[in-house]
């Protein structure tokens, strides 16, 4: 397949290939160029004889035929790619003859219009010739001369080939119009198809050796799995330190769990874990490492919880279910704000959040905006002005990347209470 430069070695090889003909052709000196045609408008003029060809790249399509072949997929870690189909491309040109004799747009128009009609189909060779020798002579200032042999034209699976087009004169006065330039002699085609592949490695999944079949009594799943992800206390998320209990079917092999958060890049395998006695489910503890710099704690957000079980000789992973992990501001003791004012809070969390991370305060629904920080940090700063009034003390909480910190204590009897930080705005 080709790499992305094919799109400009197409239009190096043609103009390759018609600087020969013109060289040839007993015209005089002809100058080929691929410009817009308001650039060749000034080149023709200074052009030697002023006799110029140019080719100009007007639009770019899908190819219909390779459209539906497939689309780039990835893997349930949303990295890795299994799938890696081209990006196939028609290119649509307008080859346009300057001159300043009569007669002499209309000769180098027919040349140009009968090398096409004579290369229907550009061969192999053909295209890896004009991308090394051919460059040196039709344009040899071109700073992309060298690189265009490596683009990969002449090795793609399928052919070039050349077709001729039409534009009704409404198209072809849009178009002159639109390109700011006077019309000269054109002639439109369409060269097809170019297969753009990113070179990137993919993943193919391994041959299967033998396989085993069993039969098992009862309606409960032989293979481990996941049905839900508890943290203590029935809070949605849970905090560094907390015991998270996990819930499925056949897990009193599980070894370990993995955290994984693709948005941050952090995969985080946890062990050891606590079977229960049905083994349907296992209990694990939250790392939470004493603060250190850089830090060494799992950063606030979203996860995707995986469990490792083995299976005879083999280890298996489980399904994945979503896994919160919140931050945490329960030693702050906000101080009083004053509505209308302007300044920052300071506030201490815990897990450290990270530059990248998406960090806001919020006083009883009042977002207050993260001062911009370089490097992690777990007293970050928030800035406020012309905050509104509470009319009495607030929950303070703190929202990483979508997860709140808690605010509620909904094991208080008969109703919840808030156990979040409370601020109050004057």
């Amino acid at each position: 397949m080709s790499n992305a430069l094919a799109i400009s070695a197409v239009s190096a090889v043609l103009q390759s290939m018609l600087y020969t003909v013109y060289n040839s052709a007993g015209l005089g000196t002809v100058t080929v160029k691929a410009l817009a045609p308001d650039l060749a408008q000034q080149e023709a003029g200074s052009a030697n004889d002023g006799l110029l060809v140019n080719l100009f790249l007007h639009q770019v399509t899908y190819n219909a035929a390779w459209r539906n072949i497939g689309f780039p997929s990835l893997a349930a870690d949303g990295v890795t790619p299994l799938k890696n189909p081209p990006l196939a491309l028609d290119l649509h040109y307008l080859m346009t003859a300057y001159a300043s004799v009569d007669f002499q747009a209309e000769a180098l128009l027919g040349y140009g219009i009968q090398m096409l009609h004579l290369n229907p189909t550009l061969t192999r060779v053909g295209v890896s010739n004009a991308l090394t020798s051919g460059l040196t002579l039709s344009d040899p200032g071109n700073p992309l001369s060298g690189s265009l042999a490596s683009a990969g034209l002449s090795d793609q699976i399928e052919l070039i080939k050349i077709t001729p087009a039409t534009l009704g004169r409404e198209e072809m006065a849009w178009l002159w119009t639109a390109l700011k330039a006077d019309y000269r002699p054109t002639f439109p085609f369409q060269v097809s198809v170019v297969l753009i592949q990113q070179p990137a490695p993919t993943v193919s999944a391994l041959p299967v050796l033998s396989r085993s079949i069993s039969a098992q009594t009862g309606v409960i799943p032989a293979l481990a799995a996941l049905s839900a992800v508890a943290p203590p206390n029935r809070q949605p998320a849970a905090l560094l330190g907390d015991t998270v209990t996990v819930t499925g079917t056949a897990l009193s092999t599980a070894t370990q769990v993995t955290l994984q958060n693709v948005q941050r890049g952090v995969t985080a395998p946890i062990a050891p874990l606590t079977p229960s006695l049905t083994g349907n489910s296992f209990t694990f503890a939250v790392p939470n490492p004493a603060p250190a710099t850089p830090p060494t704690d799992l950063p606030a957000g979203i996860y995707l919880l995986t469990a490792q079980v083995k299976s005879g000789t083999d280890t298996i992973t489980t399904n994945g279910l979503p896994f919160a992990l919140a931050p945490s501001i329960a030693t702050w003791v906000p101080p009083a704000v004053a509505s209308g004012t302007t300044g920052t809070l300071t506030v201490p969390c815990a897990p450290f959040v990270r530059p990248n991370q998406e960090v806001s305060l919020l006083l009883g629904g009042q977002e207050l905006p993260v001062v911009p920080f370089t490097s992690a940090t777990n007293t970050p700063s928030f800035s406020y002005s012309n905050l509104q009034p509470t009319g009495g003390a607030v929950p303070a909480w703190m929202r990483v990347d979508g997860v709140d910190s808690p605010i509620l204590n909904v094991l208080s009897l008969p109703d919840p209470t808030f156990a979040a930080p409370m601020v109050t705005i004057t």
